[in-house]
């Protein structure tokens, strides 16, 4: 009898498991990360938040409803037209139910729109532009880590409280380029700044002195770099070469993160303040991720790769919550659930798709102030999320009921 009632609940458990699959497409949750992997954005996200998205499926033990997930990766190539192509074959052949990370502005919005045809899940990390929860916004589209607005209160405020009330632009000429300047120079204009004017280049420019030397002209005390990635480092390295600094304006890096830093030197940018959504040596927590990633990649985490992360881990729990993969469900899943995980704490997802969480005002140290590898800020302020982030009923998404 025994055996019975022991094969009996075996028989249940398995039917039990076997309805929560059935419940999910094709029998398992396929996510694509799709990001630059060859570019001047390749160190920002690329392999390494390909990597974020694999811890995060693991610690969330490898399944959800029963179902095995799965991680995918490519490289858009800071195209639009290559990552709509990707997307779309990853949709239509090869059973990818969310797609992830989404480097580059223009990337971001083309596959975003793109999936709200599909009715697929997007969660974008590496974008920054507030487009994609602005009016551009969709049912089936979210914003994670980061996005123009909070840099320009983060950077932008800072720099303007410190005196520099007059800046210069110099802008990637692209869409993400576009909102990080039309957003920062509102910020300085609204804290009664000034905007002398700015000058665009293309992306991944290998040569800034033309625009360098309009900025240095133009008497600003600051000179806002709106481009990220190889982009900025490489705008810093030749500005130096112009004794801009030396010669009294004030770089503000608007989006520069720990990877970048990494790659300049601590010696090239001591002194930068900048804003991140993350920094892996601020607490024990984020401390214990930065060591297991970085014995997975041989760096450290930056607000891109733990906010893949935490979109991964966010995206799992709301399917179990929903007992679905349904894009419907799991939208709806997602804007009901608090974000607790090593990225942030009490974050929570607005009703145009943009997950709200604190930001971090950043000043990297001086070489001799670096305890450890990797040891390369100063944190000076958190930015509580109701501030860093615009409030989703001013954000002009039609999904936003006044």
């Amino acid at each position: 009898m025994r055996k019975s009632i022991l094969l009996s609940t075996a028989i249940a458990l398995a039917a039990g498991t076997a309805a929560h699959a059935a419940d999910i497409s094709d029998g398992k949750v396929k996510i694509g990360i799709l990001n630059d992997q060859s570019g001047v954005y390749a160190n920002f996200g690329g392999k390494y938040s390909y990597e974020a998205a694999k811890m995060a499926v693991e610690d969330f033990g490898g399944k959800v409803l029963g179902a095995p997930v799965e991680v995918v990766t490519a490289d858009h190539q800071n195209k639009a037209d290559v990552a709509s192509n990707i997307a779309r074959q990853w949709y239509d052949t090869e059973q990818v139910d969310s797609i992830m990370e989404l480097t580059s502005s223009s990337v971001g919005l083309a596959v975003q729109a793109l999936s709200k045809d599909k009715k697929k899940i997007t969660i974008n990390t590496g974008a920054a532009t507030t487009e994609l929860t602005g009016k551009q916004c969709t049912p089936y589209g979210f914003h994670w880590a980061y996005d123009t607005y909070s840099l320009a209160v983060g950077t932008g405020g800072a720099l303007v409280k410190q005196g520099g009330d007059s800046w210069f632009f110099l802008t990637a000429d692209y869409a993400f380029g576009y909102s990080l300047e039309e957003n920062t120079a509102n910020f300085v204009k609204a804290n009664g700044g000034k905007v002398l004017g700015s000058v665009r280049h293309p992306l991944a420019s290998t040569d800034y002195s033309s625009f360098l030397l309009q900025a240095q002209s133009s008497g600003a005390k600051v000179i806002g770099l709106a481009n990220a990635g190889l982009d900025t480092s490489n705008a810093i390295k030749q500005a130096a070469e112009f004794g801009i600094v030396a010669g009294g304006q004030r770089l503000a890096a608007l989006l520069f993160t720990l990877a970048e830093v990494h790659g300049l030197g601590l010696e090239a940018a001591q002194g930068l303040t900048l804003t991140e959504g993350f920094y892996w040596n601020r607490d024990d927590e984020s401390r214990k991720f930065g060591e297991r990633f970085f014995k997975r990649t041989g760096a450290m985490p930056n607000m891109v790769h733990a906010g893949t992360y935490s979109a991964v881990t966010s995206y799992l729990k709301a399917i179990d919550k929903a007992g679905t993969d349904d894009a419907d469900a799991v939208a709806k899943a997602l804007k009901e659930l608090p974000v607790n995980d090593v990225f942030t704490k009490d974050g929570h997802v607005g009703a145009n798709g943009k997950m709200i969480h604190d930001m971090y005002l950043m000043q990297v140290k001086k070489p001799g102030e670096s305890a450890t590898p990797w040891d390369y800020y100063t944190v000076l302020a958190t930015i509580p999320g109701k501030e860093a982030f615009l409030d989703p009923a001013k954000s002009g998404c039609p999904l936003v009921t006044q």
